[in-house]
């Protein structure tokens, strides 16, 4: 093949070459050929792909087909409950609510109801009128040692850094976080001037590297925090202890995103990534952790502080409670990010394989909170492909207080999912810092779809609420929910996730389910004890 191609273009150079001294016309022929051939002989010589060495030519159009896999399987073969990791179905209606368009299904659900996973909710035969709801479906978040507390939404806009998306893309979340009275997380990238400039409420999320509050070493600066902390928009500060993406990783920054603007925000060297360490070093263990907590809401003077993890260990949990316990410092919140969290770039076995699902761990959490007597004191808000106001429900039954989400706010900013996050080409402008994408975002017309989307996502939670004869959400519980376990058989949540007792996990003897790892946990570390018997029989635990 290679020798009859090689021969082939050969001939077809010298037939060209000679053609064209007869005939002029025919240059314009030799003109569209000879790059082929070129590449043909390139094709031929080179050594990094054995394809192309054996079918010249021909080879590209793999590569071809592959670029365009994803966007063809998306636009021809993908069926309304397809898709990942959003599917067409919810993809649909952030877009149908964010531009206040019909939202409505014909002809019944496109869900198979009876697979193993279908989750569905409780009506009441006594359902109310939305107008005898009158929560205003927010939550006040702050404790006992907080001087100013926040009143958030229940639907809020999840951890997304200046960086990780562009200048547009954080003036349109927080342009529609001001118009629809709601949150916006700020990521831990700092608060950048695009936050800062509409004017909505922030979170400000601080991770391991401390940007935006950092010394040149890279440690935690309490001056440049309470620049920062003390500014009107910051509503609550959240420590960053690891995220649903990539667990126990550390943040990634492409080199080809961090931009001098974005370096001299985070106080790090432009155009190199940027890796924040898996671990913070202005604390190394829970009693540690607790004085950290303590230090921020001081120099805050006073603003809520919470922190968010994904779950890993359960016994580092424990250990984080018994710590609260211990030392009488509480958190004011504590943001659950799924292991199905997303993220622009992570690795894919941290994507796939690393971290505790959602419900799992908000069960966990939740129950862990109650059984240690502090869920009445400490907020918990949840992050994890929250999109309708169904995901609200079940999380808020679960025992969640409010909802982030980052995926429902990106579609509702035009996201078309075609998976370029980690590539710095996202055509819609959102997850880029290229300057021939991002100016295709308009923010005067994306902050109002944001908006949208919020207060539509709200009513839809309003609606249910009325359906299942509730006027407030504190009166969801996991009885609510259920969920088809089998063919033939169905759970309630308090079925799947049974309640413990509050209180009981202050004292001997512990409910069965939390023995082992109250067995583990001590507030002086991270890491779970060793736990053997020995000789005796007797079980003997010790700290790694």
């Amino acid at each position: 093949m290679r020798r009859i191609f090689i021969l082939y273009s050969v001939i077809s150079f010298l037939v060209i070459a000679a053609a064209g001294v007869v005939w002029p016309k025919v240059l314009w022929l030799y003109i569209l050929l000879i790059p082929l051939v070129s590449l043909g002989i390139y094709d031929l010589i080179q050594t990094r792909h054995t394809l192309l060495r054996n079918y010249p030519l021909m080879a590209h159009w793999r590569w071809i087909m592959e670029a365009l896999r994803v966007p063809m399987h998306q636009y021809f073969i993908e069926p309304e409950t397809g898709g990942a990791p959003t599917n067409r179905m919810f993809r649909s209606v952030v877009y149908q609510r964010s531009k206040k368009q019909l939202d409505t299904l014909p002809l019944g659900t496109k869900v198979d109801v009876y697979r193993v996973g279908y989750e569905w909710m409780d009506h009441s035969l006594s359902a109310l009128n939305e107008s005898d709801i009158k929560q205003e479906l927010r939550v006040l978040i702050g404790g006992s040692d907080c001087r100013q507390p926040y009143e958030a939404s229940l639907l809020n806009i999840s951890a997304m850094s200046f960086g990780a998306i562009s200048q547009n893309a954080v003036l349109a979340l927080n342009g529609g976080a001001r118009m629809g009275h709601f949150a916006h997380n700020t990521g831990e990238g700092s608060i950048s001037p695009y936050h800062l400039e509409p004017g909505g409420d922030l979170i400000w999320q601080i991770g391991t590297a401390y940007f935006g509050c950092r010394t040149k070493d890279g440690q935690f600066s309490e001056e440049l925090f309470k620049q920062k902390a003390n500014l009107a928009n910051v509503k609550m500060i959240e420590i960053k202890l690891s995220q649903g993406a990539k667990p126990g990783h550390g943040g990634i920054l492409p080199a080809a995103k961090n931009t001098p603007e974005i370096a001299k925000i985070r106080h790090v060297e432009a155009y190199t990534q940027v890796n924040s360490p898996s671990t913070h070093s202005a604390f190394s263990n829970p009693i540690e952790m607790m004085h950290f907590i303590k230090k921020l809401r001081d120099l805050s003077t006073g603003k809520p502080i919470g922190f968010k993890l994904c779950l890993g260990r359960r016994s580092e949990f424990v250990a984080i409670c018994k710590a609260i316990v211990e030392t009488g410092i509480k958190p004011d919140f504590i943001t659950i990010d799924g292991g199905e969290g997303g993220t622009g770039a992570a690795p894919l076995e941290y994507s796939n394989s690393v971290g505790v699902p959602l419900r799992d761990a908000l069960a966990f959490v939740v129950d862990c909170l109650m059984g240690f007597g502090l869920k009445k004191d400490i907020k918990v808000i949840v992050s994890g492909k929250i999109i309708t106001g169904f995901h609200l429900i079940k999380n808020l039954a679960l025992g969640a207080d409010l909802c982030n989400s980052a995926r429902g706010m990106m579609l509702a900013l035009g996201c078309v999912q075609s998976l370029d996050c980690n590539r710095n080409k996202c055509p819609t402008g959102i997850a880029t810092q290229n300057p021939r994408f991002t100016a295709g975002l308009v923010v005067a017309d994306k902050k109002q779809r944001v908006a949208n989307y919020h207060h539509e996502t709200i009513q839809s939670v309003r609606e249910l609420l009325a359906a299942s004869g509730l006027d407030e959400t504190k009166l969801l519980n996991r009885s609510h929910i259920h969920r088809r376990v089998s063919a033939t058989e169905t759970l309630r949540y308090d079925q799947v996730f049974p309640y413990i007792a509050t209180g009981s996990l202050l004292q001997e003897p512990y409910p069965k389910q939390f023995e082992q790892e109250m067995k583990e946990a001590t507030a002086n570390s991270f890491r779970a004890k060793k736990c053997y018997a020995n000789v005796d029989g007797e079980m003997v635990c010790m700290i790694p």
